[in-house]
């Protein structure tokens, strides 16, 4: 009898393995849920998504913002064991870990940083504030509403707009619409020399060379900058008003909002 009970005791040993592996993936769903719970809320954040807007005189990058929240570093540690359950044996295991990463997954950092400034602009909006927070040129920064144009226009308009001819605007928009396109190209469209005019964008760093046509003589191709978007508060090219757009727009408060 007495080795009877020896025996069992021994075979009572390999059963207790698989509950490691268990315990590993426990500890391993555990860390980012751990994360998760230790990242701040977007109410928390917004003040300080405030402050470090108000402190720059560009559009703050989401990326950067996250960045100086120390949001970056607790989002990249889950990354880790995403890439070490499909290395396993075991496929089935797999295929749940990719739907908890698009459904159950935590928010990103620019997703935070996104709710925050949405919960600023509600508070904006709410108080009577003049101004918002808006995505200009990859980043985000504080613009006055379009009904305020007018009088920044009679404070300090006249002096930003000095120099700028009409045949900059229009080598401006040709460009825009068109990016890339080369001078001869663009010189097609307005039927006159763009020459000295392209220099003048270019020393405004309203538009650059972007890259050079694979044609004959390899011309230089032009595009806007991030300046051009800051300039007319635009969050990218894609912004730009329609054909459609420019019919429409003969509503009395769309003028101010564009100037």
């Amino acid at each position: 009898m007495d080795e009877t009970n020896g025996s069992e005791s021994h075979t009572a040993a390999p059963t207790a393995t698989p509950p490691l592996d268990t315990q590993e993936a426990t500890i391993v769903e555990a860390k980012p849920r751990a994360s998760a719970a230790l990242t701040p809320s977007p109410e928390v954040l917004a003040p300080s998504i405030e402050a470090l807007i108000l402190s720059v005189d560009r559009p703050l990058p989401a990326a950067r913002i996250a960045e100086a929240l120390g949001l970056i570093p607790e989002e990249a540690a889950p990354a880790a064991p995403q890439t070490e359950t499909p290395a396993g044996e075991e496929g089935e295991a797999a295929k749940p870990a990719k739907r908890k990463s698009r459904k159950d997954r935590p928010p990103t950092p620019t997703e935070i940083v996104g709710s925050a400034v949405d919960l600023l602009n509600k508070h904006y909006e709410e108080t009577g504030r003049a101004f918002r927070i808006q995505a200009i040129a990859g980043g985000y920064r504080l613009m006055t509403l379009p009904k305020f144009a007018p009088v920044l226009e009679a404070y300090h308009g006249k002096r930003e707009r000095h120099g700028v001819s009409r045949a900059a605007l229009e080598t401006l928009a040709i460009i825009a619409y068109k990016q890339p396109i080369t001078r001869a190209g663009l010189e097609a469209i307005r039927g006159v020399a763009c020459g000295e005019v392209l220099r003048s964008l270019i020393e405004r760093r309203l538009i650059t060379i972007v890259g050079r046509a694979e044609e004959l003589g390899r011309p230089m191709l032009y595009g806007t900058t991030k300046a051009f978007l800051e300039t007319f508060g635009l969050s990218s090219v894609k912004d730009l008003p329609t054909a459609a757009d420019l019919r429409l727009g003969g509503d009395p408060e769309e003028p101010a909002s564009e100037e």
